[in-house]
Parts: structure tokens; C-alpha cells; sequence
């Protein structure tokens, strides 16, 4: 019997990795025995995820901290885990923030922010990663967080430097994907709909949002811990090596609308 979402053995690194989905996507590919790199800023955080990575799942585990904004922590954090595993099979670039305001009120500084985290850190991650590992070893996953608001606006909740990041981000991952398969590297994203995170709750929670979110959510829910896993599992393996360039919406129907 084949095993094909088996990961044992592989190592994957996965940015924002402290709370929220990146936990969740990290407790997955554990679950599926893949060693797993916790990269964030804040290093008691990561400690204490690798540190309940290895525990619940027997996995081997590395925080490292790392700011995706600054080149050199990106490359000193790539190289610690180098050094360590002598390998990165899948990377997840799932670090980001979101800034919610009008656009006519948001500034310069949230809105280059918002770029400079979710869209360049994620390609300065993916860049890293592809020269350190995956180009030299002909082979790699690499799965970007992006948004369903990436791929649509909405007129709920006002984030133009978020869809403008994320939007970038999609496209991104189309560019690499055509750049990089001849390494035998995929690239492809993944586009949440409404997951309760530390990012997302206080705007969830509240009652207005959650009637909004019968109306625009043909499932009339927003989407609960561990729905992104399978996902994650499917795109970290080799059992989806011809998928390549594409995004995924995991956001209950909103993007069918």
C-alpha cells in the first residue's frame, strides 16, 4: 500500500510559525513525520511550538528566529538550518500581517508594510531557500500563504495594501513556478477564506461579521483548525509533483460568488 502523503524524513521550514495557521499547517506535516523549522520573530514563541512539535509528534524540530524583512536574517536563518539538516524539502511562506483601514486613510507606511512583509519577505524567503537547497538538490515544495482577498476584493472590511499583497503574492507564485519547475520545483499558494487566528478574531467575533458572513459564505461559517491541513499535506508532497503555478482557495465557496 502506497503512502502517499508519507514525509518522513523531509523538512520543511515554515515562516510565522509562533500562532495561528502556521502552527496548524506545521502540526500537520509533523503529524505526517516531516522534521519541522518554526521561523518567526519572536523566539520564546518558536521554542515553545518546536518544543510541542517534537514532544506530541517524535519529530526532530529548530526554532530559529527570523525577520522575513531583513535579507541577512533570511540568509543566516536558511544557513542555520542548513547547517543543521543539510536540507529544506518544503518551504512555507506564511508570515504576514494585514492592515485594515480605508484607503483613503491608510498611509504610505502601512501600505509599503504591508508589501514589505507579505510580498517581498515572502519572495526573499523563496529566493533563499530555492539558491541554498532546492535548486542544488533538483527538487522542492514551496507553498505561499496568500489570501482569497489575493484573488478578489470585498467591501466588508477596507485592506487595499492587504489585497495588493496578496495579489502580488498570487502572482508571484505563478512566476516562480514557471522559473523554477525545470528544477523539479513546485510553487503554489494557498488562499484562506476567514480562519479564526490572533490576526483575524477581533474582527470575526463580532456579531455584524458573523452575519456578514452567512450571506458571503455559501458554507455560512468560517473555516475551523485543521481544514487548511490536508491542503498543506497534499501540496508538501510528492504526490502532487505536476501541480505547479496554481492557487488554492480554501474559503468555504467565498471566491464562487
Amino acid at each position: 500500500m502506497k503512502a502517499y502523503f508519507d514525509l518522513t524524513g523531509q523538512v520543511a521550514v515554515v515562516t510565522g510559525c509562533s500562532t495561528g495557521l502556521g502552527v496548524q499547517m506545521a502540526k500537520a506535516l509533523a503529524n505526517q513525520g516531516c522534521k519541522i523549522v518554526a521561523l518567526a520573530r519572536r523566539q520564546e514563541k518558536i521554542d515553545a511550538v518546536a518544543k510541542e512539535l517534537q514532544e506530541t509528534y517524535g519529530v526532530e524540530t529548530l526554532a530559529v528566529r527570523c525577520d522575513i524583512t531583513d535579507t541577512q536574517n533570511v540568509k543566516d536563518a536558511v544557513k542555520a538550518v542548513m547547517d543543521r539538516f543539510g536540507r529544506i524539502d518544503i518551504l512555507i511562506n506564511n508570515a504576514g500581517t494585514g492592515a485594515v483601514a480605508p484607503a483613503e486613510q491608510i498611509t504610505d507606511e502601512q501600505f509599503g508594510n504591508e508589501l514589505n512583509i507579505d510580498l517581498f519577505g515572502t519572495f526573499k524567503m523563496a529566493r533563499e531557500v530555492a539558491n541554498a537547497a532546492m535548486i542544488p538538490a533538483k527538487y522542492g515544495r514551496i507553498i505561499n500563504i496568500a489570501s482569497m482577498y489575493g484573488l478578489v476584493g470585498n467591501k466588508i472590511a477596507p485592506a487595499a495594501p492587504y489585497h495588493a499583497a496578496k495579489g502580488g503574492v498570487v502572482n508571484l507564485t505563478r512566476a516562480l513556478a514557471c522559473e523554477w519547475g525545470k528544477y523539479n520545483i513546485t510553487v503554489n499558494a494557498i488562499c484562506p477564506g476567514y480562519f479564526w487566528t490572533p490576526l483575524t478574531k477581533d474582527t470575526l467575533d463580532t456579531d455584524w461579521f458573523k452575519e456578514y458572513a452567512k450571506g458571503a459564505i455559501p458554507m455560512e461559517r468560517y473555516g475551523k483548525e485543521g481544514e487548511l491541513d490536508s491542503t498543506a499535506i497534499f501540496l508538501a508532497s510528492s504526490a502532487s509533483s505536476y501541480v505547479n503555478g496554481v492557487m488554492v482557495p480554501v474559503d468555504g465557496g467565498y471566491t464562487a460568488l
